[in-house]
């Protein structure tokens, strides 16, 4: 799709969000829920006994896995899956750039969505929430957050850019 296109439709998706539930996007949400309803299941005494589980069972007391950002998730795997179906792009593959090994894709994919998720707990949410939804809300914190995002991204790619260049051109 047209990356503006897909920008404008993601603004309207997070405008309806923040309308009917007055609150913005975010995933990082729907992991802990698996993660407390997982500990719910496996460690119930430790989860009985320890406050941060304790408070998660008031907040959600349907279960962890009836939270709406559970369902947001679900619904973003079905929507990538049926994009992909239309587009004729399902297949198993490794995105890599020429001089780099899978094995080596595999554990820097692996090692970068694991400091994604202790960076999110750290901040206490993504990128989607902070940033996304933070500036559609015109939020002081959102804005630098999208600005630090966008900048160390830009300040990092010179340091990546020769894993995706062809070394034959």
């Amino acid at each position: 799709m047209n990356p503006y296109l897909a920008g404008f439709f993601l603004g309207f998706v997070l405008l309806t969000t923040i309308y009917v539930t007055g609150r913005g996007l975010g995933a990082s949400g729907a992991i802990k829920s698996f993660v407390v309803q997982t500990v719910e299941t496996v460690a119930p005494e430790h989860a009985a006994t320890t406050d941060y589980y304790i408070t998660q069972k008031q907040n959600n007391p349907g279960g962890p896995l009836k939270s709406w950002l559970v369902f947001e998730v679900i619904g973003v795997v079905i929507g990538a899956f049926l994009s992909a179906v239309m587009s004729n792009r399902v297949a198993v593959k490794i995105e890599k750039g020429p001089g780099v090994r899978n094995g080596v894709r595999i554990a820097a994919a692996i090692f970068g969505g694991a400091l994604f998720g202790f960076g999110s707990q750290l901040a206490r949410g993504c990128t989607s929430g902070a940033a996304l939804s933070g500036m559609a809300v015109m939020s002081f914190g959102g804005i630098i957050t999208m600005m630090a995002i966008f900048g160390m991204a830009y300040a990092m790619a010179w340091f990546f850019r020769k894993l995706w260049i062809n070394k034959g051109n």
